[in-house]
């Protein structure tokens, strides 16, 4: 199942509610998202046995750089009340190597996701049908 990238993202119902795993569920969730001309960051609220509830846009970004907060990823996953998130966003340049600020991203939302006991499975960086997980990585520590 794809979607289809949209200001407010994807909701989805419990008969058809995808599970996500991998980084390849990801993809498989978030592929249209890799043909974007523009950085766009999405957060996948999860259920307790990782059923994808919604996948949300977050911003989308310039050609480049997309700013995302802390605040706005959680909030969707409080609203969703989601056990578990999955952050994912495009590099639309098809170099899938992270930046200092992806891994600076990502080390902040972990440690927010401790606080909140949310629990961050992983960053997944798509471009043009393939992925990077920060998580496969090992660039960050995930709970």
């Amino acid at each position: 199942m794809r979607i289809v990238i949209m200001e407010k993202g994807v909701e989805y119902q419990p008969e058809n509610k995808p599970i996500v795993r991998t980084a390849m569920d990801v993809l498989n969730v978030v592929g249209d998202l890799s043909v974007s001309d523009t950085e766009v960051f999405m957060v996948l609220t999860l259920d307790s046995k990782n059923g994808l509830h919604s996948a949300d846009v977050i911003t989308m970004g310039l050609l480049d750089s997309s700013l995302a907060d802390v605040r706005g990823v959680y909030r969707q996953a409080i609203i969703k009340n989601a056990a578990a998130i999955i952050l994912c966003h495009n590099h639309p340049s098809g170099d899938l190597t992270p930046s200092p600020e992806d891994i600076r991203v990502t080390k902040q939302m972990a440690e927010a996701g401790r606080v909140l006991d949310i629990r961050l499975l992983d960053h997944v960086i798509v471009s043009k049908g393939k992925h990077l997980s920060l998580r496969e990585e090992g660039l960050v520590k995930f709970s």
